[in-house]
Order: structure tokens, then sequence, then C-alpha cells
């Protein structure tokens, strides 16, 4: 396929070809940390697969197997019910819901872990007052669910994550064609056989990609499983790496690891290739019609609605801020605002530079739609799909023997000792953020560009614009909600993220996702309260972004939606 973008010159083509080798270098730099994996889990520095193999892997992999399966099931029952509910269906409160079923989004995996460990453990509040009420003495007279365990995982991960099946099925509902449906009730389906007939298998695909995000944090997530106890993949590269000095070893189990996002993502496009939909027929391409419920229908489906948003969100907001309100002394003192500020600049480095790099992708893609640079920016944003430990590692090792072939040229030549430059500075943990969230990004630029008509390209090709001055002048001021909505959730992303932090992070360096995880593993509930309320309410920003924009921004494609060809 050829570039839209005509009338080139010999510096025209000479600037295009400067963004298609950026493309490239980006995407090799996305490459290397997984190349690094490759290496060092095929040159290890002891015989440590075998012992691996037959003590470790098969435990963690039934335990991640069987977390994973639980995640799936809960985050796509909750997440389908719901948007079926609240797009479907009329009763009290669904417009509230509408948005606030995404709210748990904004609280991380590892301090809703946490707050249900202070409030479900035996010296937490509810096991406290059954002992009050019925007279125990000891945890051996009464039987209580254990929540430090697997099914306590699968129920915290489920709680936090089903936003992400929820979103992408509300979205699949809000576009089906209305006459669609309207067919099917004029042939006498029920609302039950509409949903299971039609509806359902229509948005299969939908469903598909919101579980896969939901496993791929789920198999990313550290924090949570380190405080239930529960020995997944994660957990065990951290322990060997960490604990048991084996970094050889913690490389092989960071490649299962890998090879099992991969089959994830393979299993996702393998499940729905054959799928192919048909919205010519409907031209003006209606909203369905909701169904109107009777009252005990109506109650059924607020307290549906209500329970994932208590489980998810109001049940540790609420133990957040409690604790966190008797700590407030502690807001202006040096520790916790040096922390504060760690966590903020690295996110903010971060999520600039990832913003930064999803142009020079989209752009150079734009200007040159070839098989090969696709290639490489499809390459360039799968990071997402890798676990933070596993970045951890292919970009310790690296940066590692860079730092000290630095550290001996600079001590050989000039007498000076530079230490770990980049490990040392932040670098690793920056490089860590945008490998990992650049999909995040990338997918708002590559929408924001995807609106822009080449017909501007080209005008301002005949007017003597270069690629780049077509960027500046052009492009980036048409571009601007969408690049502050690409920071906005990058940075929310890299606040969150912890098993990359706690990897990377240089000595004596705090952020407030460290510094939750270290408290937490103090059980010292009152210390972790405070950053993770700051934690939650940073969360919240890109989640009230979600929640007015999202809904809105569907309603007004299926306003404007013209006839076209079959997807």
């Amino acid at each position: 396929m050829k570039s839209p973008l005509l009338l080139r010159t010999p510096t025209h083509s000479l600037v295009d070809r400067f963004w298609q080798a950026a493309a490239l270098f980006i995407a090799a730099l996305v490459l290397l940390p997984l190349a690094a994996i490759v290496w060092i889990a095929f040159t290890p520095s002891g015989a440590v697969w075998g012992h691996l193999v037959t003590t470790v892997l098969p435990g963690a992999l039934r335990t991640t197997l069987l977390l994973m399966l639980g995640v799936g099931l809960v985050t796509g029952l909750t997440g389908v019910a719901t948007a079926w509910l609240v797009t479907m269906c009329n009763f009290p409160g669904r417009r509230i819901l509408d948005w606030a079923l995404l709210v748990p989004l904004a609280v991380p995996t590892y301090i809703v872990a946490f707050a249900y460990v202070e409030v479900l453990d035996y010296t937490g509040p509810v096991q406290s007052l059954v002992r009050d009420l019925f007279g125990y003495q000891t945890s051996r007279e009464y039987w209580f669910p254990e929540i430090r365990s697997l099914g306590g995982a699968i129920f915290v991960m489920g709680a936090v994550l089903y936003p992400y099946v929820y979103l992408t099925t509300r979205a699949s509902f809000l576009i089906q064609s209305a006459s669609t449906l309207d067919v099917s009730r004029t042939l006498g389906a029920s609302p039950y056989g509409l949903f299971f007939r039609v509806a359902l298998p229509l948005a299969r695909p939908a469903i598909a990609i919101g579980i896969s995000l939901a496993l791929m944090e789920c198999l990313n997530d550290i924090g949570a499983v380190t405080f239930f106890g529960v020995k997944t993949l994660t957990f065990s590269v951290y322990d060997t790496w960490l604990n048991r000095s084996s970094l050889g070893g913690a490389a092989q189990l960071a490649l299962a690891m890998l090879f099992m996002v991969l089959l994830l993502l393979w299993l996702e496009r393998f499940g729905r290739r054959k799928q192919r939909f048909d919205s010519r027929g409907d031209a003006k391409h209606r909203p369905p019609t909701r169904f109107d419920l009777n009252p005990w229908q109506a109650k059924l489906a607020l307290v549906l609605c209500l329970v994932p948003v208590f489980a998810g969100f109001v049940v540790p907001g609420v133990l957040l801020t409690d604790r966190a309100s008797r700590r407030l002394s502690f807001v202006l003192t040096d520790g916790f605002l040096t922390t504060v500020w760690n966590s903020f600049s690295l996110a903010a480095v971060a999520a600039l530079l990832t913003v930064v790099i999803s142009i020079c992708l989209a752009y150079a893609l734009r200007l040159s739609p070839n098989g090969p640079l696709k290639g490489a920016v499809r390459l360039a944003s799968i990071g997402y799909a890798i676990p933070g430990t596993v970045l951890a590692i292919g970009i310790l090792i690296p940066m590692a023997n860079f730092d000290n072939l630095l550290d001996a040229r600079m001590e050989a030549w000039f007498g000076l000792n530079t230490g770990l430059l980049l490990l040392g500075s932040g670098t690793g943990l920056v490089y860590a953020y945008v490998v990992r969230f650049l999909a995040v990004s990338y997918g708002q630029v590559e929408g924001g560009f995807g609106r822009i008509t080449p017909h501007l390209d080209m005008a301002a090709r005949t007017l003597g614009r270069n690629s780049g001055q077509t960027l500046t002048q052009v492009h980036l001021p048409m571009l601007k909600p969408v690049l502050l909505s690409a920071a906005l959730l990058s940075f929310v992303d890299c606040m969150k993220e912890l098993p990359a932090t706690i990897l990377l992070r240089p000595f004596n360096f705090e952020t407030l996702a460290t510094t939750v995880f270290e408290a937490a593993s103090r059980e010292a509930f009152e210390e972790a309260a405070l950053p993770s309320l700051a934690i939650v309410l940073v969360g919240l920003i890109p989640v009230i972004y979600l929640a007015r924009t999202s809904a809105s921004s569907f309603r007004t494609r299926l306003s404007k939606r013209q006839p076209g060809p079959a997807v």
C-alpha cells in the first residue's frame, strides 16, 4: 500500500526516513529486554533449570493457571452481567451505576488485597464481630473463609479487574444494531433468549479482549499474591531472583511466563478468527431499546450492580479513608513528601516519554504504512502484555553491564567512579515504565491520527511544509485532547506499577507503591493507608475521564454512523 502523502521532495523523503528509522529504533529498544531474558535464560550461571522443573515450576504453574481460570470466570461473569443490565435494562440508579462500575479500576489489586486482609483476617473487624456475637474465644471454635488463600486472591482480583470486561462488553452492547435485536423480539425471543442467542454471541470478541486484559493484569500482579501467600509464577520469579540469588533461574521462569502471555494472546485471536459481523443493514444504527423491569427484577438488578462496586471500591475505600485519617499529621513530613515526589516525578517523565514515542510511531506509520514498519510498530506495542517482573530482569542485565563498562572506562581514563549511573538514577525504572505502558499511550495517539484526514497532510506539503513541520503545525494542535488523555492514562499506570518498581528502583528510593508493599509486608496497615489513599485518588482521575467520555462517545458515534463494509 502506498502512502497517501504525495508531493515528496528529496528533503521530504529524507525527513520521512528519519521518522521510519526512529520507529525501528524504538521497536528495537522494546525488544531489547526480551532478548536479554532469552540470553540469560539459556546461559545461566549454574544448572538450575532441572531444579526449577522438579521443585518450583509445577506448583507455580498449577497455581497460576488456577488463579487465571478463577479470575477469568469472575471477571467474565461480573463484567458481562453488569454491562447487560446497565445497557439493556431500566432500573433505579442505572445512570449512576453506568459509570460507578468503572471505579474499581482506580484501586490497584495490591491495595484491595491489603484492605481485605485487614477486614477479614482473624484480628479484623468482621471476625472480631463474629466472636463477640457468638461468644467464641478462638478461631478453632468456628469456621470462616480464609482470605490468605487462592480463593481470596481470585475474589480480590475479580473485584478489581472486572471493569476491563465491563468496559469492552458495554461498548459492544451499545453499538449492536437495534434492528437486529428488534427482529429477534418480533420472532418471539424472550429477554433471556435475546441475551444468550443474539447479544452474547455478537459480543464475544469484546468479552475475549476484556478477559485477556484482566488475565494479563492478573499474571503481572505480585502484591496481592504475596499478601495472600499464593505462589504464582510472578512470585516465583521474584523469590528466585531476590531470595535465592539466582538470576538465571528467575530468567528461565520469566521466559515461561512470557510463553504464557504469548499463548494467551494467540488464544484470544484464535478464538475469534472466523467471526465476522455485518452492520450494513441498519443505516441509522439506532441504539437498542431497553427492557422495563418489574419491581422485584429492578431491585435485583440494582443489587447485582452494587455488589461489585462495593467489593472493588467502597469497602477498601472506606477502610483506607478511616485508617489514613488517623495519620494525617504525616502528610507534611519530609519522608512522605519525598515519596510523593519520587512517584510523581518518575511517572511524569515516563508519561511524557511514552507520549513522545507514541507520536513518533503513529506518525511514522502514517507517512509510510509498509509491512516492515507495521511489524515494528506492533512489536513496540507488546510491552503491556509483558509482566513487570519479566521486564525488570530483561532491563537489569543490559543496563548493569553498561554501567559496569562505563565505570571501568571512566576509572581507567579519568580516575572517576561513576557507579551505577543508569540503574542508580532511576533510568532503568523509567525505561521499564515506557516499555510496559507504551501500548496504552500509542492506542490513544493512533486513534487521534486516524481521525485526521490525509488531505490536510497533502495541503501542507503543497504549501512547502515537510513532514516535521506538518506534524508540529497541523497535527499536534489538533491532537491536544488526545495527547492529554494518553499522558494521563500513562501517568496513572506508572504510579500504580509495583513489580517493576520493586525490582528496579535505586537503593533507598521509595515510591508510594513500594511504601504500601513494604508496610503491608510488616502488617502495618495504618502506615500503608495514607500512600494507598494517595494512589487511589490519583487513579480516580482517568476513571472519571473514562466515565464521562466513553458512553457519550459511543452514543455520538452511533448517531453519526453510516453504512459501511462488513468488519
